[in-house]
């Protein structure tokens, strides 16, 4: 009986040694996003016109466009989604619609590429606050939680070029709710915003941020927009213009410059920056050279700086697809991917 009380005690003597041996585990950080961080890094804005969301039969775009697109060096799409006008009279989405959503985004990755899903009902939001409060909610609380188990490089944009009556007090709050929406299923989840007026880079100053280590600020840059956007119909004062150039010492000083001042509030404020559209109209005439090297230029600077990329668009216009001759506009690749 001795023997036996003095094997039990060693055992447990032996069995407790051992387990503090054991290196202690602690529970993983959460995911956090810092300045110095790119989740994604070279991509194309894809499928926002494509005759693919009403009716498949007559689709350009096809599922083996993103293994083109990956196999030319990129990582990443960004989608961007026209809902509102897929809602019923209760703002609940077709699901069909959300069936086609959930096809984009699977051959997608299986293809090997990150996800930016961007709510691109900017003018309607912007022009009509009243309905944007109540269509925007409805879409993130019905597209959010089917992507809750999604890999962490499929990320939510609320909502692209918020501007007009989306100002910088009306687009903070607005933002702010949103987010907590999305963080309902989706707690680490990164979320892209940028600031108003189109996602302008001068309005950084005025994007109040809640304390979210998921967040990955955007702006779009199309400056000199007399340049980028000549000749185009929804231009405004600059679709009469023509033959207006770029490419000399002060236009790539000025993209320079433009650059280091959203480095610099990316620096100041710790977080990190995706350039969301960049490029120049190309159905107005303007010299296919001209645009590749605006395309260059602006695509080097985000790079060299460390930020993310994506080009406006895969095709359609400022194409670097062509849809008839089916393949790459190749001189705007190679600017984007040299």
């Amino acid at each position: 009986m001795r023997l036996l009380r003095w094997l039990s005690a060693f055992l447990l003597v032996t069995l407790a040694a051992a387990a503090s041996a054991q290196p202690t585990s602690h529970p993983a950080a959460p995911p956090a996003l810092h300045a110095g961080d790119q989740p994604f890094h070279r991509g194309v804005n894809v499928l926002g016109y494509d005759p693919y969301w009403k009716d498949v039969a007559k689709r350009r775009f096809e599922w083996r466009h993103f293994r083109e697109i990956r196999a030319a060096g990129f990582d990443f799409v960004r989608l961007n989604l026209q809902a509102f006008k897929f809602m019923d009279a209760r703002n609940r989405l077709d699901p069909a619609w959300l069936a086609k959503l959930d096809d984009v985004v699977r051959h997608a990755q299986q293809a090997g590429l990150g996800v930016v899903i961007d709510e691109h009902d900017f003018d309607l939001c912007s022009n009509d606050l009243i309905m944007c409060r109540q269509k925007l909610p409805a879409f993130w609380q019905q597209v959010a939680p089917r992507f809750a188990n999604a890999p962490r490089n499929v990320a939510f944009e609320i909502l692209n070029e918020p501007h007009a009556q989306l100002d910088a007090a009306a687009w903070n709050g607005l933002f702010s709710q949103m987010l907590a929406v999305v963080r309902h299923t989706n707690p680490t989840r990164i979320v892209v915003v940028g600031p108003t007026s189109w996602n302008s880079l001068k309005e950084l100053p005025t994007l109040q941020l809640p304390a979210d280590r998921n967040l990955l600020v955007t702006f779009h840059y199309y400056e000199p927009f007399h340049f980028t956007h000549q000749g185009a119909s929804w231009a405004g004062d600059v679709k009469s213009l023509h033959g207006i150039t770029w490419g000399s010492v002060a236009d790539r000083a000025a993209v320079a410059a433009d650059f280091d001042q959203v480095a610099a509030w990316s620096r100041a404020n710790d977080r990190p920056i995706l350039l969301g559209e960049f490029g120049a109209y190309d159905k107005s005439g303007t010299p296919q050279d001209l645009r590749v090297a605006y395309t260059a230029a602006v695509r080097s600077e985000a790079e060299r700086r460390g930020f993310g990329w994506s080009y406006w668009q895969f095709e359609g216009d400022f194409i670097v697809w062509d849809m008839v001759k089916d393949r790459w506009v190749e001189p705007i690749l190679k600017a984007l991917i040299p």
